[in-house]
């Protein structure tokens, strides 16, 4: 499965941002994608073997839970693909910042 196939589901990209924040139990997951999602247990355990399979996603025997960890590379991979694109939203973040940098400072320098 291609990259941006795995990332391309919300479900999916709540489970990385989940596992980004630190390793995470597939239960502890499952209650907040449930809460959030509205969708079954089955369905989440599905989106995880799914980020397994594609690299994206590590998984760990922890008792009888299971502990998953964002995998680095996949990412990477992504990363680098979106690089090509940078130059069209960099010079306009930059812009953005210094337009920032100069109002905070006309907002401090006001008597």
């Amino acid at each position: 499965m291609h990259a941006f196939d795995v990332l391309g589901d919300p479900v999916r990209r709540r489970l990385l941002e989940l596992m980004a924040e630190g390793e995470r139990s597939s239960g502890e997951m499952t209650a907040i994608v449930l809460t959030e999602f509205g969708i079954t247990q089955s369905a989440v355990s599905q989106h995880l073997r799914i980020l397994r399979d594609a690299g994206f996603a590590t998984a760990r025997i922890d008792g009888a839970r299971r502990i998953y960890t964002v995998e680095a590379g996949p990412m990477r991979e992504v990363d680098l693909w979106l690089d090509r694109f940078r130059g069209f939203w960099t010079p306009k973040l930059e812009a953005l910042a210094t337009e920032v940098a100069r109002g905070k400072r006309q907002r401090r320098d006001k008597p």
